[in-house]
């Protein structure tokens, strides 16, 4: 039998409900595989395997009754160490947090998780509050790529997308507040969907606001549409949520794309793409006309998007800051530091200004939606570069965000946005084609990744095969 480990949700919950397998196994096999590849790959910061066990025994007595809370009962399941468990210190991959806690309540996303029986094994590392894409930090140490471990495998969900590709967790919490998700699925080979803001609760919310999602980060797309039908759920801690969609998020995932309408643009505002990278995106749209869908390349621009997204993100950090104690900050990464001084000193006024500019660039992509039903471009510009670093060796890459131009604007904007993987460089690291639709249109961007992945399964990274 394949390894537990590297199976997905729905392989796994098909054998338990036929007894040809015990979440007790999947579970020990993952936590098998934590034990054998996190020291190289320092996916997770924390493992809790006593008590993912006896979870796992009680979701074994549950399939054997024939009455499993979810089809994630029993999964194998991480969570990112920004996104409150109960019990579990969250320390935010951050010198400054208090491990004593107290730590007595379960954010939505964990609580609902929970509520369906998935297993939780442990926390996946950060860099520190979340606040770059790249994952190391001063507490946790460097999280790497296991296609390359001398390669970041992106941020800040890296540990989520680590545990994913590596067959640590076959179900992962990610965050994404300016493409938090979608950097490091790109980077890793994994499937990652950032939702429709406000499709999965969140408590308490972020102090970067409303450009902060929470989304599923797995190996397969059905994977994560069973996750996103768990995720959804509703909770009253959040006024910002969505009302409960009620479908099941697996519904019509394998309806194809044929007759859709979808743009397809190389790149956004000119930005320069590595050439292995743009072949790779053009031949998956390739794949979208085979399918029965029209497309057509398209020129995207989206001017002044890299300044209203500054405005917010680094009023964010400055008030993350402004919520921790002078003494300790010494303690924070410097680069944090700098990004949040640079926050404190926009006024308000040109805050106020580029939350209209934001309004205004919601509502072009709400008018480019009428045309289009879907929009195909790279996750990433470029492949992914030497871990341990912020940057890629490049002139203008003075902040993490110039070298991840094609997310940040979709957080502004709110729209689900997916990045599913499409090929691989020469050098064997892995290409990111990302999926963006209409606000609120999530089942749409699953069902588009589905149709692309039936036809181009994701490979296993080297060091994740048998």
């Amino acid at each position: 039998m394949t390894d537990p480990a590297l199976l997905s949700a729905a392989e796994l919950s098909s054998l338990y409900a036929a007894r040809d397998l015990s979440p007790v196994e999947a579970a020990q096999a993952s936590l098998d595989r934590i034990e054998r590849l996190n020291p190289q790959l320092n996916a997770f910061c924390g493992v809790h395997g006593e008590e993912a066990l006896a979870s796992a025994r009680q979701s074994e007595a549950r399939w054997r009754e024939g009455r499993p809370l979810s089809p994630i009962d029993g999964v194998p399941t991480s969570v990112k160490d920004l996104v409150l468990a109960r019990g579990w210190p969250t320390l935010r991959g951050s010198k400054t947090v208090d491990p004593a806690g107290p730590w007595d309540q379960d954010a939505p996303s964990v609580a609902r998780l929970r509520e369906a029986g998935a297993v939780l094994v442990g926390r996946t590392t950060t860099p520190e509050f979340g606040w770059k894409g790249v994952t190391d930090s001063a507490l946790t140490g460097i999280t790497r790529n296991p296609w390359d471990p001398t390669k970041t495998p992106g941020g800040s969900s890296g540990g989520a997308a680590v545990a994913a590709a590596s067959g640590m967790a076959a179900l992962n919490i990610g965050t994404d507040g300016g493409g938090s998700i979608r950097i490091p699925a790109g980077f890793t080979g994994i499937f990652g969907l950032k939702p429709s803001f406000g499709r999965v609760p969140a408590y308490p919310l972020s102090p970067f606001g409303t450009v902060a999602h929470i989304g599923p980060m797995t190996r397969t797309v059905r994977d994560a549409a069973l996750m996103l039908s768990v995720l959804s759920r509703p909770d009253p801690r959040d006024w910002t949520a969505l009302p409960f969609p009620v479908t099941d998020f697996t519904d019509g995932l394998e309806d194809g794309v044929r007759g859709l309408r979808i743009a397809y643009a190389p790149t956004l505002d000119n930005a320069p793409v590595d050439p292995e990278v743009a072949a790779s995106v053009a031949r998956a749209a390739e794949v979208f006309a085979g399918l029965g869908a029209r497309v057509e390349t398209v020129t995207l621009d989206l001017p002044g998007t890299g300044p209203i997204f500054r405005a917010h993100w680094f009023v964010g950090a400055a008030t993350l800051l402004s919520s921790i104690p002078e003494e300790k900050h010494a303690l924070i990464d410097p680069g944090l530091r700098a990004v949040a001084a640079e926050g404190a000193a926009i006024p308000l006024l040109d805050y106020t200004k580029a939350t209209l500019a934001r309004g205004r660039l919601g509502v072009a992509m709400n008018r480019f939606h009428q045309d289009w039903d879907l929009l195909l471009m790279p996750s990433l510009p470029i492949p992914a570069f030497a871990a341990g670093q912020n940057l890629p060796e490049a002139p203008d890459g003075s902040t993490w965000a110039n070298w991840t131009p094609f997310s940040y604007p979709f957080n502004l904007t709110q729209q689900p946005a997916a990045s599913v993987p499409c090929g691989l460089t020469a050098s064997g690291l892995p290409i990111g084609l990302q999926i963006v639709g209409p606000m609120f249109q999530d089942a749409l961007v699953l069902r588009a990744a589905r149709a692309f992945e039936a036809l181009h399964p994701a490979p296993l990274p080297p060091l994740a095969r048998p």
